[in-house]
């Protein structure tokens, strides 16, 4: 009768030590998934921004056609990604041709000196700063939950219902990681 006592409390300890993991890993995805939302509410932001920017430099450097349909196409793709990597893939894209349009409007002095200009370009760098951090919290919430994931016990319930390794938000490499600096002081 003690052993069967013992067994009976041992399986109950194993209950909740399940339920705690499960309960763990479903807040750990839950927070994953509220910051790509963080990060794709900043990306959308950005998106919303660039038809502006596009347009403002378009009026003072018309024959730049072709670096602007590079610009109006990375946004296009950025804004069709999905998934991680994906996504991620798309906003390197985005990041080098903005980087480009920027080094271009430096040979146009007039557009330097545009208030719409430099309030647009303001926005972009504020807007950059703000995806950066969301970027930051995302990973962080990966990195936590693909703790919980990968490592015993928490592999062995992850792998009974289903929880998968989150993808980290990167970008491709180490050139694209720096922010390029443009300067439009006069």
């Amino acid at each position: 009768m003690i052993a069967l006592g013992i067994v009976a409390a041992v399986a109950l300890v194993l209950v909740f030590v399940l339920i705690s993991m499960y309960n763990g890993m479903v807040r750990g995805r839950n927070m994953a998934e509220e910051a790509w939302s963080g990060i794709d509410v900043q990306l959308k932001r950005r998106h919303d921004l660039i038809p502006n920017l596009v347009n403002t430099v378009q009026g003072y450097a018309s024959h730049e056609q072709e670096l602007l349909k590079a610009v109006a196409e990375a946004r296009s793709a950025s804004m069709n990604a999905s998934g991680v990597q994906a996504v991620a893939q798309a906003e390197s894209m985005l990041g080098s041709a903005l980087g480009r349009l920027f080094a271009v409007a430096e040979a146009y002095p007039e557009l330097k000196a545009d208030g719409n200009f430099r309030q647009l370009q303001d926005t972009l760098n504020s807007l950059e700063n703000e995806i950066q951090m969301a970027r930051r919290y995302y990973n962080g919430t990966a990195r936590d939950q693909n703790n919980r994931t990968m490592q015993f016990p928490g592999n062995i319930v992850a792998g009974m219902f289903g929880f998968q390794k989150l993808d980290y938000f990167e970008l491709e490499n180490e050139a694209e990681r720096a922010v390029p600096q443009v300067s439009f002081a006069k």
